[in-house]
């Protein structure tokens, strides 16, 4: 049995004119394959056809049924005659009286299983009692070919049909259409197109790798990105040649900083011998550091200098002799197709256009791309013997504050004061304070002799002086006692000595700041981090190089695919003669936006023949040769405005709500473009795990989303907005149709939910027809349908109005019609099979004569 699934298209054949080109397989064929071609369809295993005729046609195109019940297919063939008119006989040509003979003869060929007659006596389109039109009216035909041509209405209506005596009914109708006017959709899309594909931003800087701290990427990028091996790893063998030469150096480092602070001290000021040591030990460092400069220009210089750049092996070997270890990278490469693929999903997941997401592929191609040793030379300028000079004689700023500012001159003018306290022969013990900041001075500069002399502070010797003095006129002032002048001096003798001792610190330090012990602690981190970045560049060198080539070819393909829809935005000539007049063209396949959506057929795209629209060929004439191509002499011009012409000819069993879209209709058809490219990129993810990330990997991938974007038009053409096309991610929420359209839901419920009586549908038959359908009111299949979009609008009315929901309702994949058919059996004898005609056919025929002579001796039919 077939399934929905299996179906992918219906096939329109009209034999009521034109039917003697189908008199042989060959041109049947031809006809079908063009149907499916333009629609960007292959051949189905199981075709359905909607074949359009007249009662009389049933009789006059047997040869063609013949063709159609034995076409070659894979699968089960299945078909849908539309009767349109009066069966011969029901009227006389003077007096209109009813004729004996009203049966409708049928071909015993059309007994065959998967076949089914739908007769629509009088598609009954007029309004008002005023209007006449002819049974098988162009507008009215035109939709009802629409719906039917919906393949689970199809199938729906076929094995209903395939349920009532002799497979025959014929049709009620009521229905109402929620679509969107051509110039709406057209726009929407166009805004649809250019946000799918972004801003051109190419002549802008790309995304900083500074500024990207690799957090967002998946796992298998962010290794790749950030690197294994740099200083979260040791890149030093422990007691190779590298971590010598650095731990030599790092050690005389700290013995300079233990001697320094020897210096600092008292003992410092006092012995020479603490400076001595101070400087042997950074010439020692500076030596140490030379070498261990020379060790990492020999690393820069691992790649190689003869302009060939060597494999992974042979610079992972020239590092280990220089003691370096680069980290093995086994396992890295497996699966960084996975991590492109999920990083795109991920980006086009945040509605980030095709642009901007190419934008970040190529920053990741730049963030994990190995840069050469060769590229990280320039930075061995940072760290030479020249610019370690230059940072040494550099102390970073002035003298400390404490020895130019107030507070030292204070306290010394402080300790001078207190040990000046003294009378008659004592007061030369005044000059005790003094001498200490003197003292002090004296040894500063001979231990710091190649200190500049203007570094020198003389504020704390000069205040003391002062303040002594002013402590001898305090004294014969006031006569102190003598306690109190030893305990001032004492006091005084402490507050000099540690002042003149924090004067000395502070001196010595920024003294030995000048000498180049942190400009050469600076530079040799620098040197060891420029060391790890050598190793990080060799980490995975061949997994990195390919990741940056994959990430740039996937950049390359989303801007290709940009440009597409850049391309497909832009309005283009045939665009513009579907709205310049009566005179223009039919539109082509790539105007179906401009072209009129109900009346145009779900299978293929319009074209400018016979077969590209036939089902807006009903509407735009009446009288139209289906012998003459459309664009031929014959042909009468297409509307000036298909939207009016559509409207103006609604039968009144039709309602349309014609929406000026939603709030979210861009977002929406937006979302849908990204699922068709993420849909389309599928097969790359695979390509890029083997290894083919070539320049044909990207053009197919180019055209798979092509392809798609096709689909999405014809879908959005074919089942309009509300319905999601078959590449939608399920996972997202799809809004409804008030955001999307701008109409409201309720009407489809109550339609769909209305009473099964014989007002709730317009019987497509005339009243004299009437007498030709059962009376019996059970013998009726009725079919409720509506779009699957909505469904849950639908039901959410439902349950807000209290009212029952219907049972077997039919949730159709195209997002336009909703409403209700009623199949209504004919009376018993009306059905009349009758044997094929005696006719030239092929020699492979004959079988088909006798299985429908099979069919007559079973049934016990008259001939």
């Amino acid at each position: 049995m077939i399934t929905r699934e299996d179906v992918a298209n219906v096939v329109h054949l009209d034999l009521r004119t034109g039917a003697a080109e189908l008199d042989a397989a060959a041109p049947l064929r031809a006809r079908v394959a063009r149907q499916l071609g333009l629609a960007g369809l292959p051949e189905p295993d199981h075709p359905l056809f909607l074949v359009v005729d007249t009662p009389a046609g049933l009789r006059d195109h047997q040869r063609q049924y013949e063709l159609l019940t034995t076409y070659r297919a894979v699968g089960e063939i299945r078909m849908l005659v539309l009767l349109v008119g009066s069966a011969p006989g029901s009227y006389s040509d003077e007096d209109d009286a009813f004729q004996p003979d009203r049966r409708l003869e049928r071909p015993s060929i059309l007994r065959a299983s998967g076949v089914a007659l739908l007769w629509a006596g009088d598609l009954r389109s007029a309004r008002t009692a005023l209007e006449q039109p002819a049974p098988d009216a162009p507008d009215a035909l035109a939709v009802l070919v629409d719906l039917l041509s919906v393949p689970d209405v199809f199938l729906r209506v076929l094995d209903d049909l395939g349920a009532l005596p002799e497979a025959v009914g014929t049709p009620g109708v009521r229905l109402l259409e929620q679509d969107l006017p051509p110039e709406v959709r057209d726009r929407a899309w166009r805004d649809a197109l250019r946000r799918f594909a972004g801003e051109d931003t190419e002549l802008a800087p790309d995304l900083p790798v500074t500024a990207w701290s690799g957090a967002d990427l998946p796992e298998p990028l962010r290794g790749l990105a950030t690197g294994r091996s740099g200083r979260d790893q040791r890149h030093r063998e422990p007691g190779g040649m590298a971590d010598s030469a650095y731990v030599s150096c790092a050690r005389a480092l700290d013995r300079a900083r233990s001697t320094l602070s020897g210096l600092r001290a008292l003992t410092g000021l006092l012995r020479a011998s603490h400076r001595e040591a101070f400087e042997a030990d950074l010439d020692q460092a500076r030596e140490s550091l030379d070498a261990y400069r020379e060790l990492v220009t020999t690393a820069l210089h691992s790649d190689g200098g003869s302009g060939t750049a060597p494999s992974a092996a042979e610079a992972a070997a020239r590092l280990a002799a220089l003691g370096l270890r680069v980290p093995s990278a086994e396992g890295v490469g497996e699966r960084i197709g996975e991590g492109l693929r999920e990083f795109a999903r991920k980006l086009m997941g945040q509605k980030m256009s095709l642009r901007a997401v190419a934008q970040r592929f190529t920053g990741l191609a730049g963030r994990v791309e190995p840069v050469p040793g060769s590229a990280l030379l320039p930075k061995l300028a940072d760290h030479s013997a020249e610019a370690v000079a230059r940072r040494s004689g550099t102390r970073g700023g002035p003298m400390p504050d404490f020895v130019t500012g107030p507070t030292a001159t204070a306290l010394a003018a402080l300790a001078g004061l207190l040990g000046a306290l003294w009378q008659g022969p004592l007061a030369v013990l005044a000059a005790l304070v003094p001498l200490v900041f003197f003292g002090v001075a004296g040894l500063s500069a001979s231990r710091l002799r190649d200190e500049p002399a203007g570094h020198r502070s003389t504020g704390p010797r000069v205040a003391a002086l002062c303040a002594a003095a002013a402590g001898l006129i305090v004294a014969y002032t006031t006569d102190p006692p003598l306690w109190l002048s030893t305990a001032g001096l004492l006091v005084g003798l402490v507050l000099a000595v540690e002042t003149a001792r924090r004067l000395w610190d502070a001196a010595a330090a920024y003294w030995a700041a000048g000498k180049g012990a942190t400009a050469l602690r600076r530079a040799l981190d620098g040197l060891d981090g420029l060391l790890a970045d050598v190793v990080r560049e060799h980490w995975a060198a061949k997994e990195r190089l390919y990741c940056a080539d994959a990430a740039r070819s996937v950049a390359g393909m989303l801007r290709a695919t940009a440009a597409a829809a850049d391309a497909e935005a832009v309005p283009g000539p045939e665009q513009d003669a579907v709205h310049a007049g009566s005179g223009a063209e039919p539109p082509s396949v790539d105007d179906w936006l401009d072209s009129s959506s109900a009346l145009e057929s779900d299978a293929f795209a319009a074209s400018d023949d016979e077969d590209a629209d036939w089902a807006s060929a009903y509407a735009w004439q009446d009288e139209r040769s289906w012998d003459e191509p459309a664009n031929g002499p014959g042909a009468a011009a297409p509307p000036a405005d298909p939207w009016e012409e559509r409207t103006a000819g609604t039968p009144r069993w039709l309602d349309r709500e014609s929406g000026e879209g939603g709030s979210e209709l861009v977002a929406t058809l937006a979302d849908d473009l990204m699922d068709a490219a993420l849909v389309a990129m599928t097969p790359y993810w695979g390509a890029v795990e083997h290894g083919q990330t070539g320049a044909l990997a990207v053009r197919r991938t180019e055209e798979r989303v092509r392809d798609l974007l096709s689909a999405a038009r014809r879908h959005l053409r074919r089942n309009g907005v509300l319905a999601p096309p078959p590449f939608a991610d399920g996972r997202r929420t799809r809004t409804g149709s008030a955001n999307l359209l701008g109409t409201d839901p309720h009407g489809v419920a109550e339609l769909v939910g209305a009473e099964a009586d014989h007002r709730a549908v317009v019987q497509l038959s005339s009243p004299e027809q009437g007498t030709l359908l059962s009376r019996d009111p059970e013998a009726a299949v009725w079919i409720r349908f509506a779009p699957q979009a909505v469904r849950g609008e639908v039901e959410t009315a439902w349950l807000a109005s209290g009212s029952l929901q219907p049972e077997d309702v039919l949730w159709t994949s195209s997002g336009r019609y909703a409403g209700l058919i009623r199949l209504t059996p004919l009376r018993m004898g009306v059905v009349e099979n009758v044997r094929p005609y005696q006719s030239p056919r092929d020699p492979g025929s004959d079988w088909l004569e006798h299985e429908a002579l099979e069919y007559e001796e079973k049934d016990g039919d008259r001939w």
